[in-house]
C-alpha cells in the first residue's frame, strides 16, 4: 500500500478537473499537514496524558528516588522523543517519490530527526544525572564527597559527545570524521576548558586528601571567605559567610592556596579558648597577712595555700632564711595565687574539655604591664554559645582581681587625663 499514489487517485477521483501534478502537489500537502498533526496529537498525548498519569503515580510511591525524576524533569524531556520519532517515521510521506528530490528530502529529514533526538537523549541523561546529585547530597556516604564535581566532567563529555553526533547526522558523515578535527582544536579546547580542567585535577586531589567537604567551616582570606561550604562544583567552590553572603572561590585555589578548614574542631569535641588579661605591674606584690586571712576566705584556696605555706616554711626553715626582709627566701605573691585561683575556678567548670590541653601561664611582662593567659578548649562549640561561655567566664576573671589586690591595665583614657590634670593643679 502507497499512500501517496491512494491519496493522488482518490483526490484524482473526486476532482477530476485536477489537471497535470495538481493532484500529486495537493496530496504532498495533504500528506505533509497530516504528519504534522499526528506529530502534535503524539506530543499532546505524551505530554498532557501520559505524564499526568505517570506524575500521579510517582507521587503515591514510598520511595524518594522516582519523586526526584519527575522534581529533575526526566520524564517531561522524554517525552519530547514522542513527535520526533512520527516524523522520522514518517519521513517517506512528507516526501514521496522515487525522484531524487524527493529522496534528498527523506534523507533530509531523517537527519533533522535523529539529530534532534540524540540532543534530546542528552537532555534526559543530563537530568538524570542531576538526580544522582541530588541522592548523593542525600546519602550518608556520600554527601561529603564532591560527587558534583565529577558528574559536570560527565556532562562535558555527554554534550561533547552529543555535538559530534549531531552534526554527524546532518551533515551525513561518520562520527570519526569529526574526531580527526578535534586533534587540530587541541590547544583551543585546552583554553576554552582550561578551568575544567584544572578543577577536575584539583577535585580529584580534595577528594583524595580529604581536604574539604560540604558543610565544613574554612576560613580563606584571600578571597574573604569565612563560613561553611555549600557548594563543591567543578570550577567553584561555594561559601556562605557568617554574614549570609556567598563567596565564590576557585577550586583549584584550595590546592594552589593555603586555607583554614575548622572540621578538626568540630570532630575533636572541643574549641580552643585563649585568651589573656593584662594586669597591672605596680599592683604586684607578696601577700601579707591581711590579704592572707581574706584569701583563706576563698574555698577553692584552701588546699593551694595550706600545701603552699608547708612548702614554703619548710624551705625557708632548711636553708635558714632571715624573714626581716621580704626579699630573703620563698614567700606568696597575689599574683601567683591569682594564677593558682583560675586553674582551680576553670577545672571546677563543666564546658571546660578535661580531655584536651589545659593551660594557664604567665605572659612576658611589656609594655601593657603582665598577662596571664588562659588556653583550654570548650566542649562547647556552637558559636553563641560558645561566645557566652568565653565572656561569662572573663567578667568572672576581671571581676575577682581586686580580691587578690590587682588591677587590671588599660591604656590612660580621655577621663584618666582630665583627673590627672585636675589633681595637679589642686596641689598646686
Amino acid at each position: 500500500m502507497d499512500p501517496y499514489r491512494d491519496t493522488v487517485l482518490l483526490l484524482q477521483t473526486w476532482f477530476p478537473n485536477l489537471a497535470g501534478g495538481g493532484a500529486e502537489t495537493l496530496a504532498r500537502g495533504i500528506l505533509a499537514v497530516l504528519v504534522l498533526v499526528a506529530a502534535w496529537l503524539v506530543n499532546a498525548l505524551a505530554k498532557r496524558v501520559i505524564l499526568r498519569l505517570l506524575r500521579g503515580f510517582v507521587l503515591r510511591t514510598a520511595v524518594r528516588w522516582d519523586d526526584l525524576l519527575v522534581e529533575h524533569r526526566v520524564f517531561h524531556r522524554l517525552s519530547h522523543l514522542a513527535p520526533a520519532l512520527v516524523i522520522h517515521f514518517s519521513a517517506g510521506l512528507l516526501f514521496p517519490g522515487a525522484d531524487a528530490a524527493a529522496q534528498a528530502g527523506r534523507d533530509f529529514v531523517t537527519r533533522v530527526a535523529l539529530a534532534y533526538m540524540v540532543v534530546v537523549g542528552a537532555l534526559v541523561l543530563d537530568a538524570f544525572l542531576n538526580v544522582l546529585v541530588h541522592l548523593a547530597r542525600d546519602s550518608r556516604t556520600l554527601r561529603d564527597k564532591p560527587v558534583r564535581s565529577y558528574v559536570q566532567v560527565v556532562k562535558i563529555l555527554l554534550w561533547i559527545t552529543t555535538v559530534i553526533l549531531a552534526l554527524a547526522f546532518l551533515m551525513g558523515r561518520e562520527p570519526w570524521a569529526f574526531l580527526g578535527g578535534l586533534g587540530a582544536l587541541t590547544a583551543v579546547l585546552l583554553l576554552v576548558f582550561k578551568d575544567s580542567i584544572l578543577g577536575l585535577v584539583a577535585s580529584i586531589q580534595i577528594a583524595a586528601l580529604d581536604l574539604v567537604r560540604p558543610g565544613d567551616w574554612i576560613e580563606m582570606p584571600k578571597y574573604g571567605a569565612d563560613g561553611d561550604v555549600i557548594d563543591l562544583s567543578l570550577t567553584t567552590v561555594k561559601v556562605q559567610n557568617w554574614d549570609k553572603t556567598v563567596t565564590s572561590i576557585p577550586t583549584y585555589s584550595l590546592v594552589s592556596d593555603s586555607f583554614k578548614n575548622w572540621r578538626g574542631m568540630s570532630e575533636s569535641g572541643g574549641r580552643r579558648i585563649k585568651r589573656a588579661v593584662w594586669i597591672d605591674l605596680n599592683s604586684v606584690r607578696f601577700v601579707d597577712d591581711a590579704l592572707l586571712e581574706r584569701l583563706r576566705k576563698v574555698q577553692r584556696l584552701h588546699a593551694y595555700l595550706a600545701a603552699k605555706a608547708e612548702e614554703i616554711g619548710r624551705w625557708n626553715e632548711e636553708n635558714g632564711v632571715d624573714p626581716s626582709s621580704p626579699a630573703n627566701g620563698r614567700r606568696l605573691t597575689n599574683l601567683g595565687t591569682f594564677r593558682a585561683y583560675l586553674i582551680e575556678y576553670l577545672r571546677g567548670q563543666p564546658l571546660v574539655h578535661s580531655g584536651m590541653t589545659f593551660l594557664v601561664r604567665q605572659l612576658p611582662p611589656g609594655p601593657q604591664g603582665v598577662g596571664i593567659e588562659v588556653y583550654f578548649f570548650s566542649r562547647e562549640q556552637r558559636w553563641a554559645e560558645y561566645e557566652a561561655f568565653q565572656a561569662d567566664l572573663f567578667d568572672h576573671i576581671l571581676a575577682v582581681l581586686p580580691e587578690f589586690g590587682l588591677r587590671p591595665f588599660q591604656e590612660p583614657t580621655g577621663a584618666d587625663l582630665r583627673a590627672l590634670s585636675r589633681s595637679a593643679r589642686a596641689d598646686a
